[in-house]
């Protein structure tokens, strides 16, 4: 692995502390190792009673009655609630669009909506109640074809279902001009699947109501303070009398960006007065959460001889399911990084987010730029072909550069390395031939469906573009308090933050950050609650960037405090802090931090926020949408089986600029982690879905990659600092996620021809042809 050399930004920590760009241990890795870790689904209350949902079993019907009475005589039942015991506002949403139901009304919409809920003394009895519940249902044919949204919005309004979430159109130049004058014309259409988060620990937390009428949530989030603005009005309380605190959070992706339990465990726990705990199973968690958007998407490029794009015609069509969710901002990103990132003068994009009875979707790692990164870079293979060139020379051809407009106008203000990142690849060696002795090595393993016969090697490379922090005018900003005290005769800082650790390694970054700005080893993580300010969502490969900036700002407050206390108890002004002693320019170290703090207590907080950004003009889709743009490459080397449809990923190689590595180790983990999600989407996981309902729900048939299908990696780590960010840091959680894709696929189209238009790619595709 290599980096290029960055400038030093000038840390005051000393070095082998435990810094910025070092990678001291997780505190909460060994624990995790080894099967101590306090998840959400391990929290326990004397007393507590069990909490469980009724869900639809139909995609869509209307609800005629609801029958509680047999569930309320099951011995050990203490409450059957439903709609008309939502104590506060009917209806919450994520993104300010309040559509959907606390439970439902009159008709449910999807397959999975919650309609009862039962508290009982243990799980089992609240399942036994649940079917005794009674609901008359009258079953509509559901609406599940997303083109039909489109062709017929108004109709589907009247029928309640909403019809397009959001419309975002692109224009740049005149497209049908510069068709009419391009040498190559090419065109394609191409079809996601839905992809589930498939986090390891379900949705699960413990409602405990508490002496002022309010409550106590523990729960697993992404989002502190967006659930409680949720949560409050619902509830009929107000925002101080919910205490939120995070609990442990098996894994997110997105997927916990959506209320689960949360309303339904505090609801069960004011009206018994009683600790509730809910614990979704795996099955219902497929019911429970999000999935990330399918997509249909038509595209139709044109190129001069030498293969310099002209113009680009493209349609997404983005499936939301029955409520708005996170829908519209994943529309915008759809549209605003729709074509990648190339140069193109002449470009009309049209996105829809639209309304259905399928699966409701919603946050996913990449968040609308991974369905139509796999569709722009199957098209620029497709170019290359037409063109006569290779897929790395069709991409350095027309890849953006700092000065560069992107396809909304926004111009690339800081380096965008494409050219030389697409090179960087190309010297990456590639892998030689496995050894076929060892059926390992072979496409289906060990169940010996080939020894070498049929097996052919493909190459493919693909490009993602992603946004980084929240987009489109949305005031973004996280929140720190940092607090400086001498404890037991060491320094120590304690770190307060709202931000959600979700498996990235944020209170180890967080750790960091502290250490390197204010010099002491000791540094305590307070548990993320709703005690301090909002920190955002651990989404959109933001909270680096954010609560890092915002704990930086707050130490830095804190270093300013330190230093004018040691100014007025040393009567000096030429004072720094350096590697944990106040420094004198004139006579080097005066003292240690212990020394000048003493019994003071310094304790500062402070608010983050990046520079501004606009929302995207509702009829061109011009404006500055996005604040930071981040660009990962990767070459993919397979093997298939062309009789059987078998594919091995051989090896993956990326090359990322990241700006600057906070954390090498958790760096690798995010790259590794990102990749291996884009390989499952490439080649194994979908929700299948016939009538709006879902026919896999499970791990038995929703397949997800293992450490046996995850290949060895090449990582070529680029540090070329943002300016604008701290540490010139570039977040680096979801540009692999995007790339992944797209390079697994072109190398199975080089293996066997196939034009493979969807994914995942199924045996049958190459085999028969997609």
């Amino acid at each position: 692995m290599t980096s290029s050399p960055v400038r030093s930004p000038g840390h005051v920590a000393a070095p082998g502390i435990g810094g910025v760009g070092e990678s001291p241990l997780r505190p909460d890795g060994t624990l995790k190792v080894a099967g101590e870790f306090a998840y959400a689904s391990d929290l326990w209350m004397d007393g507590m009673l069990w909490g469980a949902t009724l869900r639809s079993p139909h995609a869509r019907a209307l609800i005629r009655s609801v029958d509680i009475g047999p569930a309320l005589a099951v011995p050990g039942v203490r409450a059957v609630l439903t709609h008309a015991d939502v104590p506060g506002r009917a209806m919450f949403g994520i993104d300010g669009t309040e559509d959907q139901p606390v439970l439902a009304i009159d008709q449910v919409r999807y397959q999975g909506e919650p309609v009862a809920l039962v508290a009982a003394d243990d799980p089992e009895t609240a399942r036994r109640a649940l079917e005794k519940i009674v609901v008359g249902y009258e079953p509509l044919a559901p609406i599940t074809d997303p083109r039909a949204v489109i062709a017929d919005p108004e109709g589907l309004k009247v029928q309640r279902l909403g019809g397009i979430t959001r419309y975002q159109p692109v224009r740049v130049g005149d497209v049908d001009a510069a068709r009419a004058e391009a040498a190559v014309v090419v065109s394609g259409e191409y079809e996601v699947g839905i992809q589930d988060q498939a986090f390891l620990g379900p949705e699960a937390g413990l409602a405990v109501p508490s002496e002022d009428g309010g409550v106590d949530l523990y729960v697993s989030t992404q989002w502190i303070h967006n659930d409680l603005k949720q949560i409050a009005p619902c509830l009929g309380l107000s925002a101080d009398q919910i205490h939120m605190t995070l609990a442990g959070v098996g894994g997110a992706f997105g997927g916990r960006e959506d209320l689960s339990m949360q309303l339904h465990a505090a609801m069960l726990a004011l009206h018994t007065g009683r600790p509730v705990k809910m614990s979704y199973n795996r099955y219902e968690s497929f019911f429970g959460h999000v999935h990330r958007h399918p997509a249909q998407m038509r595209y139709e490029y044109g190129a001069d001889a030498d293969g310099r794009l002209r113009y680009a015609d493209v349609e997404i069509v983005l499936d939301g399911g029955a409520y708005t969710s996170s829908t519209k901002n994943v529309v915008g990103n759809a549209a605003s990084l729709g074509v990648g990132p190339y140069e193109i003068p002449n470009i009309r994009i049209d996105a829809y987010g639209v309304y259905t009875n399928n699966p409701p979707c919603g946050a996913m790692r990449g968040f609308g730029a991974v369905q139509a990164c796999f569709a722009y870079e199957s098209m620029m293979d497709r170019l290359g072909a037409a063109c006569g060139l290779g897929p790395l020379e069709i991409r350095r051809r027309n890849a953006v550069s700092q000065g560069s407009r992107l396809a909304t106008g926004q111009v690339v203000e800081s380096p965008a390395p494409l050219a030389a990142m697409l090179s960087r690849l190309e010297a990456v060696p590639e892998p030689p031939p496995l050894d076929p002795s060892d059926l390992r090595n072979l496409p289906g393993g060990v169940s010996q469906a080939t020894r070498g016969e049929g097996v052919v090697r493909g190459v493919g490379y693909g490009v993602g573009l992603k946004n980084i922090c929240f987009s489109e005018g949305f005031d973004d900003y996280s929140t720190a308090r940092v607090r400086l005290e001498v404890i037991g005769g060491e320094a120590t800082a304690l770190v307060h933050t709202a931000a959600a650790e979700v498996g990235q390694g944020l209170v180890t970054v967080q750790a960091q950050v502290a250490r390197t700005e204010l010099g002491v080893q000791k540094v305590v993580i307070a548990p993320a609650d709703n005690q301090v300010g909002d920190a955002g969502s651990s989404s959109a490969s933001r909270q680096s960037y954010m609560s890092g900036g915002a704990v930086k700002a707050a130490c830095e407050a804190v270093r300013a405090e330190l230093l004018a206390l040691a100014a007025r108890r040393l009567g000096r002004a030429d004072l720094s802090l350096v590697g944990g002693k106040v420094v004198s320019r004139a006579d080097g170290a005066l003292g240690t931090i212990e020394d000048v703090l003493g019994d003071a207590v310094i304790d500062e907080t402070r608010e983050y926020r990046h520079r501004p950004t606009v929302p995207m003009d509702p009829v061109t889709g011009q404006g500055r949408s996005h604040v930071q743009l981040a660009l990962c490459v990767h070459r993919a080397v397979v093997d298939v089986d062309v009789d059987l449809g078998l594919v091995k990923v051989v090896e993956l190689a990326a090359v990322q600029d990241v700006g600057k590595i906070i954390n090498r180790i958790a760096l690798e983990g995010q790259i590794h982690g990102g990749s291996a999600q884009g390989l499952g989407l490439a080649v194994m996981e979908e929700i299948v879905v016939a009538d709006g309902l879902v026919r896999n729900p499970s791990f038995t048939d929703y397949l997800i990659p293992t450490i046996l299908d995850m290949p060895p990696m090449r990582l070529d780590i680029l540090e070329i600092p943002d300016p604008d960010a701290p540490y010139g840091l570039r977040g680096a959680g979801e540009p692999p996620t995007l790339s992944s894709t797209p390079a697994i696929v072109a190398a199975i189209r080089d293996a066997t021809g196939r034009a493979l238009t969807r994914v995942p790619v199924r045996p049958e595709h190459i085999v028969h042809g997609a």
